[in-house]
């Protein structure tokens, strides 16, 4: 079958289809803020975050990452990505912090997560850098654990995403098997 009889067969099918695919529309809610909008808490995490980008550990990407995280008893935490030459033995920033945080206190809520990033110039981003598929999955696990959502931070120079909990940026998440 070609590309144009795959089309026609396509085509066909949804003619003749008497029950049409459904279709969801989901929405996120992220706020774009500046640091002066953020309260006293969330800009302590975006100041930690950054500190963690002058701690990390990247000698093959050069793109520093760093995460601040307070927890509900105002305990903070730094994470920066470590990397290693056997790249998948190497960790992002945001699980450094969560389960060095969840380590020292395991029954403690994460209340604020914010991650900023430093480029190949060792300036910070202009824009906000997102966490990646595997880190919101552990932020996931993070909220589902505590049964309480993470307010989370995505820093940049132009501007800071704000959202309360990870489903704003994984609205189909996995969380159970």
């Amino acid at each position: 079958m070609g590309y144009a009889d795959f089309l026609y067969f396509c085509n066909q099918k949804t003619k003749n289809n008497k029950n049409p695919m459904k279709e969801q529309i989901i929405e996120s809610r992220i706020q774009e803020c500046q640091l002066s909008e953020l309260t006293a808490e969330e800009q302590k995490a975006i100041h930690l975050a950054i500190e963690g980008t002058r701690r990390s550990y990247t000698p093959y990407s050069n793109f520093h990452v760093g995460a601040g995280v307070i927890l509900n008893n105002g305990q903070e935490y730094i994470g920066c990505n470590q990397e290693n030459a056997a790249f998948p033995a190497g960790l992002c920033a945001e699980r450094t912090a969560l389960f060095a945080a969840g380590a020292q206190y395991p029954d403690n809520p994460v209340k604020i997560l914010a991650i900023a990033a430093r480029g190949t110039d060792d300036e910070l981003t202009e824009e906000p850098v997102s966490p990646c598929g595997t880190c919101r999955q552990v932020i996931i696990e993070t909220e589902t654990r505590h049964s309480q959502q993470v307010i989370i931070l995505l820093y940049g120079r132009r501007c800071i995403y704000r959202m309360e909990g990870i489903r704003h940026l994984m609205p189909l998440s996995f969380t159970e098997f």
